[in-house]
């Protein structure tokens, strides 16, 4: 058999363990008897022993009402039972006469799903414990455990005052860890027998269904576990033709593992009270007698009292040292939410410093994944083994919070970096969004002695298949544990989920703080738009006026004017003019901003044609125009008209500001290739080397003729594919560097008026507007008295 075989045969034989129906065996211990009552108090099933207690066959109690074998009063008490809930159970004396005269039994009647169960246990006593001896006998026994605030020595406390109590020959203290594996944490014992403190025990030895009926049933009591078990009669309950459930029953008998697990253990009585926290079964004390034990139900409904007051002290038990823990944790955590909700940048937040993100949950290192950004914080695998990990815990992590101490198990190559990251805690922050924070734990070796080899249960049979058996030695076992870290603490995990929901609160609220920004940002933007279209309309017809009325003055009135007049009145037309320049600009502006696209696909070829055409007649040195195109240029989809503003736009900023005897301008697209190569420029960024760009000179095509050669055919481009980067490229005279994040301002002219023929400096406004109505980018790179290259992206 493989090893892969053999660990799902384990599995399968651990879960066929775990599975085995053992709240219904079919039969009591003998210590007492059995009636199953149907809802009109019918007795419909009896264990087969009525004849040693009550000088009755089964037969002759079967399909009797309940009054036949009690009196009025008891049987008014087991009536009451079902209007209970299930489980729930009344306890009394009760006098049956039998043959062999008055019997007393302790009759305890509880409620199940189908109607009432009826234990009967003789008892020599006519009398019930009275509350004042009952409370007398536990209050000391409870005064003497509350004594103390350590948790061990409170345990131990426990433990002897259950022995005062039973005289058992071993009372020990059982905690579950986190696998439901356990340990010894507290024991009174006899002297000549080998202690069991410290010891571990594998989640075997106490299967899942014994561990749920524990957390049903708050005591188990086995007087004798060689006695044999007594089967019920009939086998099958009348009502429902099954099994008769006996979760709830005292007198349930023991499944055959459980008895030859202790008598291996030389056992021979059991008394096993639940300790329960918070719902769950967090241990149990468990008393051991090496002969056959009875003990009376008063003196185990005290055990039971008290069990129950030791659960509800755990909570206060736990030791200082742990309290103080969670009490740093909590104080941390509020102080790191409190910085988190007040930050502008969540991942500083987050790491800054960056000891508390891994003080949050005591980790030796963490990783803070936003998507395809991963930050690296403390001690942790590189930052390839950490992107390997998230892509891992994406396909088998399907819970908010996952945890585990060793890691390696789960994830072989995990070897690689077990020093580091032995221990993971993985907190998913959004299930949309690749958002993660993974915490590590280096390695830690540890030595576990366990009673006895932990593997010895699970046994291979001759045909290869697995079974679980009981163990029969419980000397030390010594084992070396590997490939573990520290485990998570349940206060730790608290803190990591406390975080992520923090997270979203603090998302929510600045989304929908964003949300009224971008609300009110848009109305602002919509008035201003509207003031600037109908201010700059208005100041039209003013400025007009003074333009006529200036230009008539010097026309009819020059003679009359001196010279100084005359150049005053040239001024003002010269300015006027120069105003409604920046006016048509301004309205330009205005009305992009309230435009809406209409995109079609557009040959870029043709379109660059039309604009060279225009370019070409407005100037009187067009034979002199270089303009070069190395490739055919992509069909896209976009707004023809405003692209070819754009294009327009630059390409006589290209010429205007070009100060060469040989003028050229290229112009291009980049491949993907060169795109990457690009990265993510931001608008106005720039760079030294605008001489430089797409392909080499050498492979330009030059053109000195009235019409550009431009290649017809370019290669169409959908709008699921990455944005192109086209580009502009000239021989010019260059932007200093420190203008590069300016020159795209509304009206920021690099040049006085008279140089290079003047202009209104709001061309590359509004080609950077339009390039952003595309969803575009646009940036540029330059030299001074080399050239530039403008970049622009269209979506």
């Amino acid at each position: 058999m493989s090893q892969s075989e053999y660990t799902t045969a384990q599995t399968t034989a651990l879960t066929n363990h775990d599975r085995k129906p053992i709240h219904i065996p079919g039969s009591i211990q003998p210590h007492g008897i059995l009636l199953a009552l149907s809802t009109q108090l019918e007795i419909l099933q009896v264990s087969n022993n009525t004849q040693v207690y009550l000088c009755k066959a089964p037969e002759d109690l079967l399909g009797q009402p309940l009054s036949y074998l009690l009196e009025p009063q008891p049987v008014e008490i087991v009536k009451q039972c079902l209007v209970k809930k299930v489980g729930s159970a009344n306890a009394f004396k009760v006098l049956i006469n039998t043959l062999y005269g008055e019997i007393y039994f302790d009759a305890i009647a509880h409620r199940t799903e189908e109607a009432v169960i009826l234990e009967l246990e003789p008892t020599d006593s006519e009398f019930e414990v009275s509350f004042l001896n009952f409370h007398s006998f536990a209050s000391e026994a409870i005064a003497k455990m509350q004594n103390t605030s350590n948790l061990i020595e409170f345990l131990h406390s426990v433990a002897e005052e259950v022995q005062k109590i039973i005289g058992f020959d071993r009372v020990m203290v059982y905690q579950f860890d986190q696998s439901e594996a356990g340990s010894v944490v507290a024991e009174v014992k006899r002297e000549d027998l080998s202690p069991y403190l410290g010891l571990h025990y594998p989640a075997t030895d106490i299967p899942a269904q014994a561990r749920e009926l524990y957390t049903r049933c708050f005591l188990r009591f086995l007087p004798d576990l060689t006695a044999e078990p007594v089967k019920l009669v009939p086998t099958e309950n009348p009502t429902t033709h099954q099994q008769l459930d006996l979760s709830y029953c005292l007198l349930r008998s023991f499944d055959w593992c459980c008895t030859q697990y202790h008598q291996n253990m030389g056992v021979k009585a059991l008394l096993v009270i639940s300790l329960v926290q918070e719902q769950k079964l967090w241990g149990l004390i468990s008393c051991h007698h090496q002969t056959p034990k009875y003990i009376s139900y008063e003196v185990r409904k005290m055990c039971e009292f008290l069990g129950q007051i030791v659960s509800s002290e755990l909570a206060h038990k736990i030791s200082h040292s742990e309290w103080d823990y969670k009490v740093k944790l909590k104080s941390l955590q509020s102080e790191f939410l409190e910085s988190i909700s007040q930050a502008d940048n969540f991942i500083d937040a987050l790491i800054k410093p960056e000891i508390r993100l891994l003080d949050l949950v005591s980790a030796s290192g963490a990783a803070v994944c936003l998507d395809n950004e991963i930050t690296l914080v403390g001690t942790t695998p590189n930052i390839h083994e950490v992107r390997a990990l998230i892509e891992w815990a994406d396909i088998q992590v399907t819970d908010n919070l996952f945890s585990t101490d060793s890691l390696p198990k789960l994830y072989p190559e995990a070897l690689i970096f077990k020093d580091t990251a032995s221990g993971l805690l993985l907190l998913r922050i959004s299930k949309v969004r690749r958002y993660y924070i993974l915490w590590f734990r280096p390695e830690v070796i540890q030595t576990v002695h366990w009673a006895g080899n932990p593997n010895e249960s699970i046994q291979t049979q001759a045909d290869g298949s697995i079974t679980l058996s009981p163990r029969k030695s419980f000397e030390q076992w010594q084992e070396t544990v590997r490939l573990t870290s520290l485990p998570w603490k349940a206060c730790e995990l608290d803190s990591a989920i406390a975080l992520r929901n923090a997270i979203i609160g603090i998302v929510l609220s600045k989304a929908d703080e964003l949300a009224k920004i971008n609300l009110e940002l848009e109305r602002s933007n919509q008035e201003l738009a509207s003031f600037a279209y109908a201010a700059s309309h208005d100041l039209k017809e003013p400025l007009r006026g003074i333009y006529n009325f200036s230009t008539v003055l010097l026309e009819d009135y020059a003679q009359v004017l001196d010279d100084d007049g005359i150049e005053c009145l040239q001024t003002v037309v010269s300015l006027s003019v120069r105003m409604e320049t920046l006016i048509n600009a301004l309205l330009r502006l205005s009305q992009l901003g309230q435009a809406q696209l209409r995109l079609q696909a557009t040959d870029l070829n043709k379109l660059l044609n039309q604009v060279i055409d225009v370019f070409r007649a407005s100037r009187q040195d067009s034979q002199f125009v270089d303009i070069r195109i190395p490739r055919p240029l992509p069909t896209v989809l976009c707004d023809r008209i405003l692209v070819n503003e754009v294009f327009s736009n630059l390409l006589g900023n290209a010429f205007k500001y070009n100060d060469k005897a040989e003028q050229w301008v290229e112009i291009g697209y980049l491949s993907q290739e060169e795109a990457g190569g690009q990265g993510s420029k931001e608008q106005g960024a720039g760079g030294a080397g605008g001489a430089g760009g797409a392909g080499g000179e050498e492979l330009l095509t030059h053109t000195q003729s009235p019409l550009p050669l431009i290649p017809r055919g370019g290669p169409t481009f959908p709008n699921s594919q990455s944005p192109i980067t086209f580009y502009i490229r000239d021989n010019g005279i260059g932007i200093p560097q420190h203008h590069l994040a300016t020159i795209f301002r509304l009206f920021k002219r690099l040049h006085s008026q008279q140089k290079y023929g003047g202009g209104a400096g709001a061309g590359l406004a509004i080609v950077k507007k339009i390039v952003e109505l595309h969803n575009g980018k646009i940036w540029v790179e330059s030299t001074v008295g080399v050239g530039s290259m403008f970049y622009f992206t269209l979506e």
